[in-house]
């Protein structure tokens, strides 16, 4: 597991980029990513990019409800070329995340 947190996108698509994409077979790649791409849901193309060439599927994480939130938050531009998506339910959205993924790699 490889935790990480920026506020600057092209910082997220490098680390995407740098644990997700290339050889698979790379003991420094990751087999999912989880992110929670904040006010980046909405209009970045840059991360979304990033997570739709990786080898490594992704799960988008919200710890808040968005559906419930202004309209403008109502769109993402990420959950497309995610695995899933899982709002509102806190910091244990993330929890959920990681047991999705350990599910079906076959560690449980």
């Amino acid at each position: 597991i490889v935790s990480f947190q920026s506020n600057h996108e092209g910082t997220l698509v490098d680390l995407i980029q740098r644990y997700g994409c290339g050889d698979p077979a790379d003991p420094e790649k990751v087999r999912g990513l989880i992110i929670n791409p904040g006010a980046f849901t909405h209009y970045s193309y840059a991360i979304r990019d990033a997570i739709e060439v990786a080898f490594a599927p992704a799960i988008e994480v919200h710890i808040s409800n968005v559906l419930r939130r202004e309209e403008f938050r109502h769109r993402s531009v990420i959950a497309p070329v995610c695995r899933g998506q899982i709002v509102g339910l806190g910091a244990t959205g993330y929890v959920l995340a990681v047991h999705a993924f350990a599910l079906e790699l076959g560690l449980m």
